[in-house]
């Protein structure tokens, strides 16, 4: 499981309530960083990030990225503010969107679901 999430108490908060449920959970700060993670061959099963973030790719673009390049990854984006409809037309690899604000225990129920229940 890698959660790629810029701000920094989002980010350990999600990951460590994760962790308390048996995820073995990276962090990326942002999309350059996740596909360096992703590129490195680390065994990731799900991806959860922010669709907007700072850098040169933001979370659409590394769901397209992800659905060419590891398809086997599933992805589940956040944004407070884009429509479901953005998401959907990024890739296949874009599972769903879930929208901020959200709490700790719906990442895990959505990437639970994802996973047919197991750690990713």
């Amino acid at each position: 499981m890698l959660v790629v999430e810029d701000e920094v108490i989002i980010r350990l908060m999600i990951a460590e309530y994760l962790r308390e449920f048996g995820y073995r959970v990276l962090e990326a700060r942002n999309g350059d960083e996740a596909k360096r993670i992703l590129g490195n061959g680390s065994d990731v099963g799900v991806v959860f990030s922010d669709v907007r973030m700072p850098g040169s790719i933001d979370g659409l673009a590394l769901a397209r990225w992800i659905s060419h390049n590891k398809p086997e990854i599933g992805v589940l984006l956040t944004s407070a503010h884009v429509a479901p409809a953005e998401v959907a037309d990024t890739a296949p690899a874009a599972d769903s969107l879930l929208r901020k604000p959200y709490t700790p225990n719906e990442v895990l129920q959505r990437i639970r679901g994802m996973t047919g229940g197991g750690t990713a």
